[in-house]
């Protein structure tokens, strides 16, 4: 490694967590990774059911993902990145909290016109709506990963650490929504109504209401744009690289590639989750509400997973982790493909524990020592979710003429070019396995006073 090293105790690990004195901060911007998990667990579901109530096909059932990816994700999140540059993490987070609430409390009247007969109005209004829970959840994404990622009194290598451990509880949230609606949307009469979809929105906006009360009496604690910048100089040069963040955005080619390879894993992960049950009910030939437990085992995978990642990412680096785990991806999707029933079915479920750790990793190394471009890097790199737009209409097409299988053909390049995306950069920052975490240059740690003067500087900030 450049620069000239020492190692570190395995006490590292902990340091990439936050101290005692920021830990409720920490929880509360971690309990909105919860939120919007539960709203994408949700929308998979909805897409299948709207499917079957509503009486429209697979391609126009894909308009929610277009909505909420496109609408939401794409053109929004540039907007939420300028309104965290001028009015920081908490504004940025209780705007985001306040469209998620209020799209998800309009949920209700659409619920309550689809018995009028009017489907098409009726859908549409729903894809309006989940437009305007997008909005909100793409604000909480800008502003949350951020945050977690550069927190105050945290070390910037332990960034990966934090935000895999933080997203973990994502993936709890994801496997919930499906396993809600095996009970209640595909069961009894509900599976040809829309009664309990009201609801369910009707708790998830309460819940967002309850989140924006304790986010506007708690402080947290911000880091400015020049102290950003202060802290990727000063890791360049630790590390023995060269600092880029001084030069214009336009020419953060890591942002830029990042980017690509962000849209293109979450159009692939949109898409393995958004057609699982349409694959399950054609290829294996099991009903919807056993198809909807099965997307919920394949999240629990992904949950687990997400906890593993975490665990790996505490000793492995994390552009290695993207190129393997992305690697993995790309193999089970050709299979999942090729294979028919159970086989393929297997194989399909394997996606989800592989890719879960992916988002978290892709987001650090592409936006990590940023400074000054911090805040417009995360906006950028969660405008790239909008790939969840692009990619389900494409396989919703090729779903409608070839078959739910034959369409799952679509994400395997996606995945392959996230795992050479990783294995460049692995390949570029010297090829070594080891966190970056576990090596630090013998001239930067800092004495005992150093660390209180700084503790004193944090505890100080509005």
């Amino acid at each position: 490694m450049p620069g000239g090293t020492a190692m570190i105790g395995s006490g590292s690990i902990w340091d990439a967590l936050p101290p005692r004195r920021l830990a409720f901060p920490f929880a509360l911007v971690t309990s909105l990774f919860f939120l919007w998990g539960f709203a994408y667990g949700l929308l998979d579901v909805l897409n299948a059911h709207f499917q079957k109530v509503l009486g429209i096909t697979k391609l126009q059932s894909t308009g929610l993902q277009v909505a909420y990816f496109g609408i939401g994700y794409f053109f929004f999140s540039p907007i939420a990145g300028e309104v965290l540059r001028r009015k920081g993490y908490k504004f940025t987070i209780l705007m985001g909290l306040a469209f998620y609430s209020t799209g998800a409390i309009f949920f209700w009247p659409c619920a309550k016109f689809s018995s009028n007969g009017k489907h098409s109005a009726v859908f549409g209004g729903f894809v309006v709506c989940t437009a305007v829970i997008a909005c909100g959840l793409a604000s909480l994404e800008t502003a949350a990963n951020s945050y977690i990622t550069v927190l105050p009194g945290c070390k910037p290598e332990g960034a990966a650490f934090r935000l895999q451990f933080s997203q973990s509880f994502n993936g709890i949230a994801s496997f919930a929504g499906p396993f809600i609606a095996s009970k209640y949307f595909f069961q009894g009469e509900n599976q040809n109504n829309l009664n309990n979809v009201q609801w369910v929105y009707l708790a998830v906006a309460c819940l967002g209401v309850s989140v924006a009360l304790l986010v506007a009496f708690v402080q947290l604690p911000e880091m400015s744009e020049a102290e950003l910048s202060e802290q990727a100089a000063t890791t360049a040069t630790s590390s023995g690289h060269a600092d880029r963040s001084t030069q214009p955005l336009y020419k953060q080619y890591r942002l830029i590639f990042g980017f690509i390879a962000q849209f293109c894993y979450v159009g692939a992960q949109v898409n393995v989750a958004t057609f699982f049950i349409n694959y399950v009910t054609e290829t294996v030939h099991w009903e919807s509400h056993i198809a909807s437990n099965f997307l919920s085992y394949s999240l629990i995978m992904f949950t687990v997973s997400r906890f593993v990642g975490t665990a790996v990412l505490s000793k492995v680096n994390a552009e290695l982790v993207v190129a393997l785990w992305a690697s993995l991806c790309a193999l089970c999707a050709i299979l999942a493909a090729t294979l028919k029933a159970k086989s393929g079915l297997a194989f399909l479920m394997l996606i989800f524990f592989w890719e879960a750790p992916l988002f978290p990793c892709i987001y650090v190394i592409s936006t990590t020592k940023m400074g000054q471009h911090t805040r417009r890097a995360s906006a950028i790199l969660i405008s790239a979710v909008g790939g969840g737009a692009v990619f389900p209409p494409i396989q919703g097409a090729i779903a409608d003429r070839y078959g739910s299988r034959r369409s799952y053909g679509l994400v395997a390049p996606a995945f392959a070019y996230v795992a050479f995306y990783g294995l460049f950069l692995w390949i570029h920052h010297g090829a070594d396995w080891r966190r970056e975490a576990n090596m630090v240059d013998s001239s930067d740690i800092s004495s005992e006073k150093d660390a209180n003067d700084e503790k004193l500087a944090y505890e100080k900030q509005p």
